[in-house]
């Protein structure tokens, strides 16, 4: 049997070599579209920051490590599917065909549509080749704009200053991180990032960039003029899906699967930042692009490749950011529920934040910020849908007692 694996990030890594363990003698073809290894790209910034270089970026760093478990590297880019004749066709007008295929085809960037976007010293950090070109651009010293202050842009954004830059951020939310945590843990960081040289422009929007003698000039929806070397657009991403309509597999925001990681067409399968699966807990559909998710689907749609049954619970939202140091956290349905209470408790001073949501007895959202230690306990307590009984009226007094509130409601009486 030949299995196909389009994307050869963590998702493809894993479902390629989980596919090897499970069936030894079947054929295996990981593709990238990328003339580099397969690598992270959660490890671009700590390139950015010169703690590693290229090599350090790689997923599997050992010599030969694909070839000695028989899985053949291609390169080039998917641009047409023929689910009838179980054949991929490259951009280089090469075919590939398949038995199975998996679809870990990741996300691209979202640039907004703004004039000057497409201008020299204007870039994305998502690629390896944007990495080499910030890497040239932004120095010590250098004045860089960056739009957008979510997830990924607040990885960027550490990378940026840890270079020398000058950087001011720019994001249209009305907060830092607006998917990820409520007002006051994202004020907390904010302060935190100001404290570190970083200006932080919120509810406000870059509505055009010009070339100037010096550099680049942007504009913002109040009329500042801001002047810099580079812009960084880190204004999100999307699942990279364009190319698969007309195949006859469901789409929506992403590639919709069930709980075999399988699509809607027989034999092709979907895992990591281009899926749309069942949120644990609600029943709702969501993409949840975080690394740890994108692992357990990859295992899950390679045994099913291989004819092993198996199924994922559900997708739980999970985030953890590290800033400058300040560790933050969420998990599940962190902005709470209809109906629901929730306990809020900050500490300014030590920039420590912790929220609970409650539905009924159970914990079914958290957020916190420098509260590293219980982060392994909100999310077992989340993801096990832990009836707390009368520990969830101590929680409401006393939100740090989670370990305490565990240990209580999960030990036989």
């Amino acid at each position: 049997m030949r299995h196909l694996i389009i994307g050869n990030g963590p998702a493809g890594v894993i479902a390629a070599e989980t596919l090897r363990e499970a069936r030894p003698a079947d054929e295996i073809v990981l593709l990238g579209d990328e003339a580099v290894p397969p690598y992270s790209r959660m490890a671009i910034p700590y390139l950015l920051e010169e703690k590693i270089g290229e090599a350090g970026t790689y997923l599997r760093k050992a010599p030969g490590h694909f070839e000695g478990l028989r899985i053949k590297l291609e390169h080039g880019r998917a641009t047409t599917l023929d689910a009838a004749a179980k054949r991929v066709t490259l951009g280089d007008g090469r075919t590939l065909e398949y038995d199975r295929l998996l679809l870990s085809i990741g996300s691209v960037p979202a640039s907004p549509p703004i004039p000057g976007i497409d201008l020299p010293g204007v870039m994305t950090c998502w690629t390896m080749a944007d990495a080499r070109r910030i890497t040239a651009a932004v120095k010590a010293g250098s004045r860089v704009i960056q739009m957008g202050a979510g997830f990924i842009g607040c990885i960027i954004m550490e990378a940026i200053v840890r270079r020398g830059a000058k950087l001011t951020l720019v994001e249209m939310g009305e907060r830092m991180v607006p998917r990820m945590m409520p007002e006051g843990a994202s004020a907390l960081m904010r302060s935190w990032c100001e404290a570190r040289g970083v200006r932080v422009m919120t509810g406000t929007r870059i509505t055009g960039i010009e070339k100037t003698a010096t550099g680049l000039c942007a504009t913002t929806a109040a009329g500042e003029k801001i002047e810099a070397e580079v812009v960084i657009s880190a204004t999100g991403v999307r699942p990279n899906i364009g190319w698969l309509a007309g195949t006859g597999i469901k789409t929506a925001t992403g590639i919709v699967v069930d709980h075999r990681q399988a699509t809607t067409v027989e034999g092709i399968f979907a895992a990591g930042d281009c899926v749309e699966s069942e949120e644990f807990g609600t029943g709702n559909f969501i993409v949840n692009a975080v690394q740890p998710d994108a692992v357990d689907q990859a295992r899950v749609a390679a045994l099913n490749m291989a004819g092993r049954e198996t199924q994922l619970t559900g997708t739980l939202q999970m985030n953890v950011l590290d800033t400058f140091g300040l560790v933050s956290t969420s998990f599940g349905q962190w902005q709470g529920v209809p109906g629901g209470e929730r306990v809020e408790v900050t500490d300014a001073a030590e920039h420590k934040y912790l929220r609970l949501e409650f539905e009924g007895d159970v914990l079914v959202g958290a957020t916190a910020l420098g509260h590293t230690e219980r982060v392994g306990v909100m999310r077992a307590l989340i993801q096990n849908r832990v009836h707390l009984g009368h520990w969830k009226d101590k929680l409401l007094q006393e939100p740090t007692l989670l370990a305490a509130a565990y240990v209580a409601s999960v030990q036989p009486a």
